[in-house]
């Protein structure tokens, strides 16, 4: 009977200490997009070190995990910002709202391109979109014409464009939950899908079926994904020179030595070709901030504060040696405003 008292003593003691440790957090938790995590983590980092805060945990999950993190709910358990290298989409917030995460801050930190990359001891690739669509898309027009859609039979580059190299299709990237992921797809393949006419016809017609065909990856091999980790394919592209990679900007610009960047629609991935919009695979960078934990986690506004300084993201602020393309001072300004307003997300279609 002392035995069964001690031990349910002992349980409901651990069971207060895990509630008092649940009840409270003393950093500010961050999710989200790997391409925004370099630039969240140094913001981060010197946030920790010249505020009396903690320095902010930030993890890398992907934009869409990030977002499905962040939507679960309001509390201590759930993540306080998350960050997304894709405009939040209508779907999640109302997944948010329905878990009672209804007051959103959404900041936009600035640019970023989408490079289609390879080591810099093979040839630079000189593509277009039409050519990614050929070479990625699960199904593509019969070169017989007559607007029929058959599988991807292309297998090497050569096959794609005859002024390609004789290599083996090899493309390392992004997996379905990753911003990346989504912006490649839009931007790069559905810019070559619709070159077809008798698809971009489809758009007014039927948009699921365009969608359909323009934003879907093939899954023969010739896609290989590499997780959300995009250091990981730099590392991959060094060991194996045929392949190619997709990843941000700032992870070639930090990698330059070992990379490089494919000429696309006849524009180099530069800071310079992002900055003015000519580079065709460009894309904003955001993060949000649920509104409810301010003043719940210490350090919140603080830390919003030091990521929309100009030290931080202005024209020669620290992220943009990460390899982070600015927004034009009027945008800043606009967004540190909204920010320091705490003004909410309001989405339109």
């Amino acid at each position: 009977m002392i035995n069964n008292r001690i031990i349910l003593a002992a349980a409901l003691a651990a069971t207060a200490v895990t509630t008092a440790q649940a009840a409270s957090r003393d950093y500010i938790s961050i999710v989200g997009s790997s391409t925004v995590y370099p630039f969240s983590t140094v913001v981060a980092e010197t946030f920790g070190k010249t505020s009396a805060y903690k320095t902010p945990k930030v993890e890398s999950t992907g934009s869409g995990g990030g977002l499905k993190l962040f939507c679960a709910g309001v509390g201590v358990e759930h993540p306080d910002i998350t960050n997304a290298s894709r405009r939040i989409k209508s779907s999640e917030v109302e997944n948010c709202a329905k878990n009672g995460v209804t007051d959103i801050v959404e900041v936009k930190v600035g640019y970023d391109g989408i490079v289609i990359a390879n080591s810099k001891s093979a040839p630079l690739m000189h593509l277009t979109r039409r050519d990614v669509f050929l070479a990625l898309a699960k199904k593509v027009p019969n070169v017989n014409g007559g607007g029929e859609l058959i599988d991807n039979p292309y297998k090497t580059w050569k096959d794609v464009n005859a002024s390609l190299p004789d290599t083996a299709i090899e493309v390392l990237g992004p997996p379905p939950t990753s911003g990346t992921r989504d912006a490649f797809v839009e931007l790069a393949m559905e810019g070559g899908c619709k070159t077809f006419d008798f698809i971009k016809a489809m758009k007014k017609q039927d948009k699921k079926a365009y969608k359909g065909i323009c934003h879907t990856i093939r899954e023969d091999g010739a896609y290989i994904e590499a997780g959300e980790n995009d250091n990981l394919i730099v590392q991959k592209l060094e060991s194996n020179p045929k392949a190619l990679g997709i990843f941000g900007f700032s992870f070639l610009d930090q990698n330059a030595d070992k990379v490089q960047g494919s000429i696309v629609d006849k524009i180099a991935p530069t800071f310079e070709a992002i900055a003015d919009g000519s580079y065709p695979v460009s894309r904003p960078l955001f993060f949000y901030v649920k509104k409810a934990h301010v003043g719940k986690i210490p350090g919140i506004e603080e830390y919003l504060a030091e990521f929309t300084s100009d030290k931080a993201w202005g024209d020669e602020g620290y992220l943009v040696d990460k390899g982070m393309i600015p927004m034009p001072k009027q945008e800043r300004n606009q967004f540190a405003a909204d920010v320091k307003g705490l003004n909410l997300l309001k989405l339109t279609k």
